[in-house]
């Protein structure tokens, strides 16, 4: 007879030798979450939190923390990427590490500032000339044909979904 829905929430299956493991992500194996992915309304937040628990595993392949990209989050919360890191290597949960952040937000924000944040992090697209010849070196070998690739957003969800097997 079948779980119900209740009892498998309760007492949920151990997960398949390929399930995906968020307390400790392989990233060798599967991409960290899309930067859009949003955790307390921080966009890329919780794609950072899976490329620090991947680091502190050893498991995180070609992606790293504290990358151009983390520094983007880290100079709007004035957040420390190492003293962050110690949260992850304590074992928080996703809540417990959004509750760190907005404690520790220097200066602190309204909802609405992390809101407006967001979107604009979510539509950058490149600007500098160099990173505009990488964005685009990058897209041109993923998917030449797709001209819906603007910003570094679209760019990293495709670079993930093509390095790990999918066709653009």
């Amino acid at each position: 007879m079948a779980k119900s829905v209740k009892s498998s929430y309760i007492q949920p299956a151990a997960p398949a030798s390929s399930a995906v493991v968020l307390g400790a992500p392989d990233l060798t194996r599967h991409p960290p979450r899309s930067p859009r992915t949003r955790l307390g309304g921080f966009v890329h937040f919780p794609r950072l939190i899976d490329k620090a628990r991947a680091a502190v595993a050893g498991t995180n392949g070609d992606y790293h923390y504290d990358c151009p990209m983390d520094q983007h989050f880290w100079a709007f919360t004035g957040i420390k990427p190492a003293a962050f890191l110690q949260q992850v290597k304590a074992g928080k949960g996703d809540g417990e590490l959004l509750a760190y952040v907005l404690v520790n937000l220097k200066p602190k924000r309204t909802g609405s500032e992390i809101m407006a944040w967001s979107a604009w992090y979510e539509n950058r697209a490149p600007g500098a000339v160099d990173g505009r010849e990488f964005f685009n070196g990058i897209h041109r070998k993923n998917a030449p044909a797709r001209d819906d690739i603007v910003t570094w957003f679209d760019w990293l969800d495709l670079d993930d979904y093509v390095t790990f097997g999918g066709r653009p």
